[in-house]
C-alpha cells in the first residue's frame, strides 16, 4: 500500500508520515485530503457533499447540515431508505426469534411447509397476536401494532419480509421514506382493525402493513398515469389478484387484514400524496417519528411482558 493510501485509511498518524514525503506541498494536499475526508458529509437534504463544518449548505441553504441531530444513526436510518428497510425487516426477524425462544418445546416442526419452526399459540399470544380474544377479554389495543411483527412460521415470515423489501422500494422512491413507513405502520393498525370488527380470533403477520404498501403504488400508478403510472398500475394489480385467490385457496388466510390494508393504502397514498406532486415536509417527518416511537414502545411493552409471564408461570 502507498503512503497516501496508507494516510487517507488512518493506519498511520500524519505527524509520523509527513516527514517521509519529499515535497513541502505533497504533505499539505494529502494533510487536507485527509482532512476533508473525515469532515465531509453528505447534506441531509439535497445529498450533496459538503464540509461537516458548514453553518448551512450552501447548495440548498439547509442550516447546521452537520449537526449531531441531522446526522446521527436514527437520522441517516430515515434518509437512507434500503437502510430503513433492513431496520424494518430486523425487527420482524427479531421478534420472530424471540417467538420461539419464548416456548421453544411448543415450536412446531412438521415436516408441512407452512407450520414448519411455527411458534406456540402462547408464544405469539404473549407477544402480541390481535384479534376479538386479545382485545375484547384482555383489553390488548396495542396489539394492533405488535401484531405486524409476529409470524406463524418459516415461509410466513420469508414471504412476507421478500414482499416488504420489492414494494417497499418502490413506495419509497414515489412517496419518500417517511411516508412508506407512515403507510406501513397504519396500514396494519387499520387492516387488523377491520379485521377484529369482522370477528377474526387470533391473527398475526406483516401482511397488513405490506397489503397498504401495495395500496399505496396501485393509487400512485392510477393516479400518476403515462406510460409508467399504467405499468406500474398493471403490475400491482396482479398482487391484488393474486392476493385473492391466495387468499380463497389457502386455509388461515386473514383475508379482511388484506383488503383493510389495501384500502388503507389507498386512502393514505391519497392524503399524504406523493414526490411528484408533494414533496416530503416536516408534518411527514414527525409523524413518521411518532410512528417509530409508538412502535418501539409497543414492542418493547410485548417483549417486556413475554419476560414477565416466563418468570411468573
Amino acid at each position: 500500500m502507498c503512503q497516501l493510501e496508507r494516510i487517507l485509511e488512518g493506519d498511520m498518524r500524519n505527524n509520523d508520515l509527513i516527514p517521509t514525503l519529499d515535497h513541502p506541498g505533497r504533505r499539505l494536499i494529502v494533510i487536507a485530503m485527509a482532512n476533508s475526508q473525515r469532515q465531509s458529509i453528505l447534506c441531509p437534504n439535497c445529498k450533496k457533499l459538503i464540509s461537516a463544518s458548514e453553518p448551512k449548505c450552501h447548495f440548498c441553504g439547509k442550516a447546521r447540515p452537520g449537526s449531531w441531530w441531522k446526522n446521527n444513526p436514527w437520522s441517516r436510518g430515515f434518509r437512507e431508505s434500503y437502510q430503513f428497510v433492513k431496520i424494518l425487516i430486523a425487527a420482524n426477524v427479531g421478534m420472530y426469534i424471540i417467538s420461539i425462544l419464548f416456548n421453544p418445546r411448543g415450536t412446531g416442526l412438521s415436516l408441512n411447509p407452512l407450520t414448519f419452526l411455527s411458534p406456540s399459540e402462547t408464544s405469539l399470544f404473549v407477544l402480541g397476536a390481535t384479534g376479538t380474544v386479545p382485545i375484547d377479554e384482555y383489553h390488548r389495543l396495542w396489539t394492533l401494532i405488535s401484531a405486524s411483527f409476529l409470524h406463524g412460521g418459516i415461509l410466513h415470515i420469508f414471504f412476507n419480509m421478500a414482499a416488504l423489501r420489492q414494494l417497499a422500494s418502490v413506495v419509497n422512491r414515489e412517496f419518500g421514506v417517511y411516508r412508506m413507513f407512515i403507510i406501513y405502520t397504519a396500514s396494519g393498525i387499520i387492516g387488523f382493525l377491520i379485521s377484529y370488527l369482522a370477528g377474526v380470533v387470533l391473527t398475526i403477520g406483516a401482511s397488513a402493513s405490506v397489503c397498504g404498501l401495495v395500496g399505496a403504488v396501485l393509487y400512485y400508478g392510477k393516479s400518476r398515469g403515462g406510460i409508467y403510472g399504467r405499468n406500474l398500475y398493471r403490475q400491482i394489480s396482479v398482487w391484488v389478484i393474486f392476493l385473492f385467490v391466495f387468499g380463497l385457496i389457502v386455509p388461515g388466510i386473514n383475508n379482511w387484514g388484506h383488503g383493510g390494508g389495501i384500502l388503507a393504502g389507498i386512502i393514505l397514498g391519497y392524503l399524504l400524496g406523493y414526490q411528484e406532486n408533494k414533496k416530503e415536509n416536516f408534518f411527514h417527518k414527525m409523524l413518521a417519528g411518532g410512528c417509530a416511537m409508538v412502535t418501539l414502545a409497543v414492542l418493547a411493552w410485548a417483549v417486556g411482558t413475554a419476560l414477565y409471564y416466563s418468570l411468573m408461570v
